[in-house]
């Protein structure tokens, strides 16, 4: 092993190459609930030190195939299914990409932008706004998220009912194949019909097939208004009812479409009482709805009033504000955005990040809830999440009377089969937009098409035999 990390200093320079002291920012997953052990943290700073990384890696494990020794790339390590953080085994090196953060180029005319891995994503999107432009993904975690883990796992957010997820935004990749060669797809071009589409086997590969170094993307002109409302509503279906509305009046100017239930929304209020939480008391649910505008405010407006008026007189919405300025726009997208953050301090829960058809978004969760209350009597359900392409953060909170603690101990595994059942009876998927890692590797297996997975497991022996780049996530050897 001292053989390899001396090749690796001389590689990336002695002080990129972390190997004691804390290391839990690398080796702990943001939810803090696993902590791996890394051989060693290693800092590139080009695409080049990532080739030749990868390349001493595979040749030592070549010499020594009992070694153990692989792959996990990271990036801002902000993930949710533990699939970016080492395992215990001490055989690990963690690829973490921060230090390649440079905007390689924006080109207006062609509305791209080329930018390496390591760059957070509220970067990107100041460096496009600077230049009159937008780069629309958009999540919670965007101050230190990076583009690489976005693609990694085809991130969703708040937008992607407008604009798509991750892969929907990247024209081209950069990617350090298990080989450690460097295949350059870092085009520019919406029409390009020669052969498998590599881009697309890359993103979504959770670091499990190469290494994403760069990658284009796509920019979008500035719209001239951005508007919020917020809006109370007395059943998810009704939800969904002023989903279609909404659709059908602003059309291709609907980019965000949140829901927000009761309890979700009362832990907020809980815990951050600053932010004044609006008309959820009286309402099972709520609706965040953006507006972006390509006419004038004033369009804006106009339009999002005239959806409103439709909405009450069609018995969608019970009540409804209009955000007046970007501060009270940007306040009510902060109490969103504070839902998973209020979560913990309520206490350890069970998460899960679901999809299914919007047209079944209310049976499920009144079918599921009512499954869940059978098994668990007591347990709260904190349900929140993009509504406008299917996807449901489909949360379990303990009973008030239990111990967290004992609640995830015990009834983790119970929880998640009721769920994960009944997100296959609905013809959904177990994960919408935070992938597989390593948390949902079994479930994978029982709830995915077994000839889906064998292509899966043929693509991973085609391109990482060596089973190199991230063992143990999204699929088992």
């Amino acid at each position: 092993m001292q053989t390899l990390l001396n090749s690796l200093r001389t590689i990336v320079g002695n002080t990129h190459v972390l190997t004691e002291g804390d290391l839990s920012a690398w080796t702990q997953d943001w939810r803090k609930r696993e902590r791996g052990h890394a051989l060693a943290v290693l800092r590139p700073a080009s695409t080049d030190e990532v080739a030749r990384i990868v390349q001493a890696c595979a040749a030592f494990r070549a010499g020594h195939p009992d070694s153990g020794i692989s792959l996990v790339p990271q990036g801002g390590n902000t993930g949710l299914v533990v699939g970016s953080t080492p395992d215990a085994s001490g055989r690990q090196i963690v690829l973490s990409l921060q230090r390649m953060n440079a905007v390689r180029q924006l080109d207006a005319a062609n509305l791209t932008m080329t930018v390496e891995a390591g760059c957070i994503l509220q970067n990107l999107q100041q460096q496009a706004q600077a230049a009159q432009l937008l780069f629309p993904l958009s999540m919670a975690s965007e101050g230190t998220c990076t583009i690489g883990g976005n693609l990694g796992c085809n991130a969703g957010g708040t937008q992607v009912l407008r604009y798509g997820n991750t892969r929907d935004l990247c024209l081209g990749l950069e990617v350090v194949t298990a080989q450690g060669e460097v295949w350059n797809g870092l085009s520019g071009l919406r029409k390009d019909n020669t052969g498998y589409d590599l881009r697309d086997l890359f993103i979504g590969s959770e670091g499990t097939l190469g290494v994403i170094t760069a990658a284009t993307l796509k920019l979008y002109p500035l719209p001239a208004a951005r508007l919020t409302a917020w809006a109370a509503v007395p059943s998810l279906a009704h939800a969904v009812r002023l989903l279609t509305l909404a659709r059908r009046h602003l059309g291709a100017d609907l980019t965000g479409f949140e829901v927000m239930g009761q309890f979700a929304l009362g832990l907020v209020a809980k815990h951050f009482a600053q932010l004044r939480v609006p008309l959820y008391q009286d309402a099972p649910f709520c609706v965040l709805l953006e507006n972006s505008d390509h006419v004038s405010e004033a369009h804006a407006r106009g339009q999002f009033e005239q959806l409103l008026e439709l909405a009450f007189e069609q018995d969608c919405i019970s009540d409804a504000v209009v955000a007046e300025n970007l501060t009270q726009a940007k306040q009510l997208w902060h109490i969103r955005e504070s839902i998973p953050l209020a979560q913990p301090l309520e206490g350890l829960n069970i998460k899960h990040d679901i999809s299914v058809p919007i047209s079944s978004m209310a049976e499920f969760v009144a079918t599921t809830d009512a499954l869940l209350q059978q098994a668990i009597p007591g347990v709260r359900m904190v349900n929140f999440g993009h509504l406008g392409d299917g996807n449901l953060h489909y949360n379990v909170q303990a009973p008030p009377a239990m111990d967290p603690t004992v609640f995830l101990r015990e009834h983790e595994k119970r929880v998640n089969t009721v769920v994960f059942d009944s997100v296959t009876r609905f013809n959904g998927s177990i994960s919408a937009e935070h992938g597989v890692g390593g948390l949902k590797v079994a479930q994978l297996e029982h709830y995915k098409s077994p000839v889906a997975l064998e292509l899966m497991r043929a693509i991973k022996r085609a391109l990482d035999p060596q089973n190199l780049m991230n063992p143990g996530r999204v699929l088992r050897a």
